[in-house]
């Protein structure tokens, strides 16, 4: 039979686990707009009165009070796990999207000034030296004409290559700060897997180890799982890149230039290894943009360039100048950043306009004027280049919508089951007054008695 003094634990501990109850309410509620907080939960059982079989041994059966057995934290390993899938989704949709968004900056179609229009007008030059073939002021506004093109080429190409390189020197410092953020990430694994061996609550320190995770899933892609010990393992394309305490490393290598690509590609890489690192994320948008998506328009950039020269040299070749010489190429180079007006610029009587020498038909000129008209011609090439870039453009924009509105959803149902409520944390606080007031109420009670029995049995008449 429990004494009047054991009275005093139990109203005592149900002191205790009430303010405990409170302190863990107030930190809800001062971590409320705190990035990455999960709200906790004091987690209260009954202590079990004494039922160990002795001779001496006696119980009532009732309990002793009540204690705190751990203070959890309400977060969902199943939300978090789908969170960072699709915040490594909607990071490589969107980065993508604005990868495709810039180079079509960097084209500018539709516009009066665009590469489109440039062309059109030196057909236009080409249709004015054939119905003026003896103005030689029709063959220098060719040539000025045909140089805007030239340099609208160059100018496509060097943004294409600025921006290639804008996006590879983004990529390295990437792969610095995954690497950083893994080994922050292995030092908090150390520092929970210690804690809790101590008995210490060390939620946290988890709420910042999953920052660094979603971190990481949304910069490459990183999956997580847990271990038993509290540590948690992160993973890149299926490998390690943190294993409990320990991480590795990985680096971006290749070129430097878009022009050595083709020859020595972008990779990410494990560097322990020099395997591939199959990245997601926002580095998997800008690997990919770099070792596919802006070569490819830059190599379709080159066919425009090839078409132009390689369809305007066929005829003027044969072609006579107003000096009667004929045999010279119109366009040098065969690609967007080679290609150039091969004649003088000074020299407009270069221009050949016509197949017979010492006449001035205009045939040719008359000939190239239509060239924009052919269906294997670079003006064809250009607008299914620009065409194609528009599609591919618009589709990963609407992605990367859809993904958005998936990621709000998760990270609603996230924030609904970690996320501090203030009305529910204020009506804890007055469950955990109410549970504390009542304690003390048994406490002044049972010492009231106490004192009855103590100070006042025997005094009788007095």
């Amino acid at each position: 039979m429990s004494s009047s003094f054991g009275s005093l634990n139990t109203a005592l501990t149900g002191l205790y686990a009430n303010r405990r109850g409170l302190d863990v309410s107030g930190q809800n509620i001062a971590n409320a707009n705190t990035q990455g907080y999960s709200r906790q939960r004091v987690l209260m059982q009954s202590v079990v009165g004494g039922s160990s079989a002795a001779m001496y041994a006696r119980s009532d059966g009732l309990g002793d009070g009540v204690e705190v057995i751990d203070v959890q934290r309400l977060r969902s390993e199943f939300l978090e796990e789908r969170g960072r899938t699709e915040h490594a989704s909607g990071s490589y949709l969107v980065n993508q999207s604005a990868i495709y968004n810039s180079i079509e900056d960097v084209f500018g179609e539709p516009n009066d000034t665009a590469l489109q229009a440039q062309f059109h007008d030196m057909w236009g030059s080409w249709s004015d030296v054939a119905n003026s073939p003896n103005d030689p002021a029709a063959r220098s506004a060719l040539l000025q004409q045909s140089a805007t093109v030239v340099d609208g080429l160059h100018n496509a190409y060097g943004s294409l290559a600025a921006q290639w390189k804008d996006l590879r020197g983004e990529a390295s410092a990437y792969s610095a700060e995954v690497n950083q953020t893994a080994t922050a990430i292995a030092e908090l694994n150390k520092n929970i897997v210690l804690a809790k061996a101590s008995g210490a609550t060390v939620n946290e320190l988890e709420d910042q180890r999953d920052l660094h995770v979603m971190h990481l899933a949304e910069m490459v892609g990183a999956t997580a799982s847990k271990r038993p010990n509290g540590a948690v393992d992160v993973f890149v394309g299926g490998a390690n890149l943190v294993s409990q305490f320990t991480t590795r490393q990985v680096e971006v290598t290749g070129a430097a230039r878009l022009a050595d690509q083709a020859v020595d590609g972008v990779q990410l890489r494990w560097t322990d290894n020099g395997q591939t690192a199959t990245a997601g994320g926002r580095m998997g948008a800008m690997v990919d943009a770099l070792t596919g998506v802006i070569p490819g328009m830059a190599g379709k950039l080159d066919e425009v360039a090839k078409k132009l020269a390689d369809t305007v040299n066929a005829a003027h070749t044969d072609a006579y100048g107003l000096d009667g010489v004929n045999g010279r190429p119109f366009f040098s180079g065969d690609s967007a950043s080679s290609i150039a007006v091969a004649l003088d610029m000074d020299k407009p009587e270069q221009v050949g306009a016509t197949l017979n020498a010492g006449t001035f038909d205009g045939s040719v000129a008359d000939l190239l004027s239509r060239s924009g008209e052919l269906a294997d011609g670079p003006d064809k090439a250009y607008q299914n280049m620009i065409a194609d870039l528009g599609v591919v453009s618009q589709t990963s924009g609407r992605r990367a919508d859809i993904q958005v509105n998936i990621t709000l959803q998760v990270d609603s149902a996230r924030e609904a089951e970690a996320g501090v409520n203030l009305d529910e944390e204020m009506t804890n606080l007055l469950t955990y007054q109410r549970g504390y007031e009542a304690a003390s109420r048994v406490l002044t009670t049972i010492d009231s008695m106490l004192d009855q029995l103590i100070n006042r049995t025997g005094l009788v008449g007095r």
